[in-house]
Parts: C-alpha cells; structure tokens; sequence
C-alpha cells in the first residue's frame, strides 16, 4: 500500500484568508486523490528558498499570490505564453522536474465569461488595470475580442496594458482615466469590475459608475469574491443584465490549475460550494 503523497500550494504574503486552500483540498478529497495543499506564508527575500525548496520536495506545482507573481518569473525553467505577455506568473507547474510559469486568472474569467458570452468580435469595459486586469486584459485578447476600454485612476497604468494588447494582439485598446462616474457607452457588450474596490471588509465602497447606464444586453462581472454581490452585481441584475459573481473567475483559475497539475478535470461545482461554506457568502 503506498502512502506517497503529492504536494501542491500556495507562496504569499500575507497568507491568511485564501479560500484556495480550502477550495482546491475540497477538489483533491471529492476525487479521491492523495494529494496536499498548503498555504506558505514566504517573504519576498525568502521566495528563492522557497522554489528552491519545493523543488527539493518535488512539489507537482504552486500558486503564487502578492507579492511574487513577477519576482519568481527570474526562478522558473520556462514561461508559459499568456504568462509571458501578462508579465506574471499565479501557477506554476512541474513538468517532469521542469518548473513552468503559467497564468490562469484570466483563463479562469474567459472560462466564466464563455457560460454567458462568446468574447469573440465584442467590446468589453473593464475598471482597473492591476493584475488581475492584466490577465483579463490578455486572455480576452486571445480569445478575440474586438475592443478594450480601460477605465482607471492612473492613465499610466492603463496605457502599459494597451502597449502589451497593442503590440502582441489584434485587440483594439482604449483608454480613459478615471476621475468622475464613468458612463458605460452603448455599444458596449461586457462590463468588468477588475479592481478589489467593494472586497471585503470595506464593503460600502462603490465604483464610480453610472449604474442608469447599464442595459440588458450587457454582461455584467465582477473579479470579487467576498461579497458575493457587490454593489455592481445587484446594479445589473436591477436592470437585467446577465451577471458573473467573482466566484466564477476564483473557481475555473482552480479548476485549470488542478488540471494542469493532475490531469484531472476538477468537478467546478464543489469547490464552488466550499468557498462559499467558508466564507459564509
């Protein structure tokens, strides 16, 4: 009887309060495999140890989370290609003693997104251009969509997302810098929250936005896990628009994470559930 167990994690800090854990153990019980993830709180001059010692132990791969998707990019073997154009690395993957850096945050969105909409040929609004904006950025790029309007606070970070989506893809990029409430144009198809404005605990804090121009052909989501309804999604399902609660982009980003080190297809539907038993969402 063998008692092997792989191993599989998360490098962050702080490490406290990710729901992945509980999330990703949830997938790794309902399948029956003998498998581990665990949650390491590592420092930014601790990172390297930290690879080097998950190579040691032939971890079968990590996420990472703040503040070392870019720094560990220098620590892998190789970069996957969506990772390589969003400039960070959230997964990472072993590949027969190969460390491999991928992104699956924004593969998660698409993936979310494709339950209400083909991105293909349609023009998105997306708020905020941090990472996760980024990897949306990019990932609905790849999966064709026409047109891009990044609304932020600083122009300077929109305009270094364009430069990536202008250079590497066929995606038309706009950018607006985010200084009143923003009204979202008509011809719009796909409305993003992208930016952590409404996370929990800060719960009142609402987008600048004119909520009287959502419409009912668009397709509202939101990246927030914690609150389930943000101020966003009940907006624009108040005016009935499709919504995707963050929880879509948390799970699919696990389930193609868990595929990617198994092999297997993670059943969506019970780590969805246990992100919501814990969080008490």
């Amino acid at each position: 009887m063998g008692f092997l167990c792989k191993l599989t994690g998360c490098l962050s800090q702080p490490a406290d309060g990710n729901p992945s854990v509980e999330m990703i153990e949830a997938a790794y019980k309902h399948h029956d495999l003998a498998w581990r993830y665990i949650n390491v709180e590592v420092g930014p001059e601790h990172l390297s140890d930290a690879v080097q010692g998950a190579r040691a132990m032939n971890w079968a791969g990590f996420n990472l989370s703040k503040p070392h998707k870019v720094e560990v990019m220098k620590l892998l073997d190789e970069i996957g290609e969506s990772a390589a154009l969003i400039e960070a690395v959230n997964c990472v993957v072993n590949q027969n003693g190969k460390f491999v850096g991928e992104n699956t945050d924004g593969k998660g969105f698409v993936t979310s997104l494709k339950e209400k909409v083909d991105p293909a040929g349609k023009t998105m609004v997306m708020f905020g251009a941090g990472g996760a904006a980024r990897a949306i950025a990019v990932e609905t790029a790849i999966a064709g969509i026409a047109k891009i309007i990044i609304v932020n606070r600083s122009l300077g970070r929109a305009e270094s997302v364009a430069k990536i989506l202008n250079k590497k893809t066929q995606t038309v990029t706009e950018c607006v810098q985010w200084n009143d409430c923003y009204s979202i144009p008509m011809d719009t198809d796909v409305v993003v929250n992208a930016t952590s404005i409404g996370l929990f605990p800060d719960v009142d804090a609402q987008l600048k936005v004119d909520f009287e121009t959502l419409l009912p052909s668009h397709v509202v989501a939101d990246v927030i896990p914690n609150p389930l309804r943000t101020h966003l999604i009940e907006a624009a399902e108040s005016k009935g628009c499709a919504v995707l609660d963050g929880l879509g982009m948390l799970v699919n980003q696990g389930v193609i994470g868990i595929k990617l080190w198994t092999g297997i297809d993670a059943n969506a539907a019970v780590m969805r559930q246990r992100v919501i038993d814990v969080l008490g969402i």
